[in-house]
């Protein structure tokens, strides 16, 4: 396709070129976020910052990684998915927050996304809608591995990806509460674990593209906790979160040197 960008060596939305990010890629969604990431690199080197995309680029255990923020929701995130994987990245970790759903999801907890109800609309563009969001297995399991290791309080399993933030918290507002409120029923029904913006969209996208993709999240809070009485704080501290997903990667270089090895 054409590259719209002023400097056609450079993606024009995260303006990265070849050659500036690693094969593995942290994908928060706050751009605030990604110097705190970075600080967990070997000599992290700031590369560009557009629009909501910033990203720096350092190593772990000697070998190339990146940070690229995604803003919030499908869209932004699979524009930079799209981007760094022109840019060579193959592998992505997205970490963020989300919102309990099951009572025993609590505030502080990791939630490992292994797949992601499609309640959004970017995917809807990459794939019908039997299609599934599923991580990458092998993304998962680093991610397991990163969270016994951070002694972590962490569950598995499947979340929701909405594109509306107050179509979740106010519900009964919107002329389609009939169909927010049955369908989030329906979901914790099912066994759901939380709820947030980008996770269908990226697994998606990855199929597409045929590349590598998990996700983890800080339990922000849980309100169907709050409905039931129970403890519910607001944590806003990431920093789990984040050393989850960088011993993930650590356990991805790992396996990958492994089997290259053994090739």
């Amino acid at each position: 396709m054409k590259n719209y960008s002023e400097d056609a060596g450079r993606q024009y939305h995260i303006q990265v070129a070849k050659g500036e990010v690693g094969r593995y890629v942290i994908l928060p969604g706050d751009p605030k976020r990604c110097k705190k990431i970075a600080q967990y690199f070997d000599d992290p080197v700031f590369v560009a910052d557009n629009r909501e995309y910033v990203t720096y680029t350092g190593t772990l255990d000697g070998v190339k990684v990146s940070v690229t923020s995604t803003g919030i929701g499908g869209p932004s995130a699979s524009i930079a998915m799209e981007e760094l994987y022109q840019c060579g990245a193959d592998t992505f970790v997205r970490i963020g927050t989300c919102g309990g759903m099951q009572p025993e999801v609590k505030s502080g907890d990791i939630v490992v996304a292994t797949g992601a109800i499609r309640m959004e609309g970017t995917s809807k563009e990459y794939a019908p809608i039997e299609f599934p969001a599923v991580a990458s297995l092998e993304v998962v399991n680093a991610l397991v591995e990163g969270a016994k290791k951070e002694e972590c309080e962490f569950h598995t399993g499947v979340v929701q990806s909405k594109d509306s933030f107050y179509g979740q918290h106010e519900p009964e507002t919107k002329p389609v509460s009939y169909e927010l409120m049955n369908k989030w029923e329906a979901w914790k029904r099912l066994g759901c674990l939380a709820s947030e913006m980008e996770s269908a969209a990226l697994f998606v996208v990855a199929n597409y593209l045929k590349v590598r993709v998990g996700a983890c999240f800080l339990v922000l809070a849980n309100q169907e906790r709050e409905k039931l009485g129970l403890d519910n704080p607001v944590v806003h501290d990431t920093d789990k979160a984040i050393q989850v997903a960088v011993q993930a990667i650590r356990e991805l270089i790992r396996a990958d040197q492994a089997q290259k090895k053994e090739e």
